[in-house]
């Protein structure tokens, strides 16, 4: 089973609780505002150079799972 610590954190100290990549203050949000208005992963990656791609490949697959749950 996939948990979400290995690539996400949730800490009322950083940015109030918003889940952010781990590693980063980069909201875990701000990716599926990118994907929503039609930018590419590539354009958020190159915006925020402290998320890697396998980060963003663990938070979408964890979406994923998450949705078909």
């Amino acid at each position: 089973m996939m948990t979400f610590e290995k690539f996400m954190t949730i800490d009322p100290d950083l940015l109030h609780g918003t889940p952010v990549f781990r590693g980063t203050r980069v909201p875990v949000e701000t990716l599926f505002d990118y994907l929503t208005t039609g930018e590419s992963i590539n354009n958020f990656l190159e915006d925020f150079p402290t998320v890697t791609a396998d980060l963003v490949k663990q938070v979408l697959e964890y979406s994923k799972l998450a949705l078909v749950a």
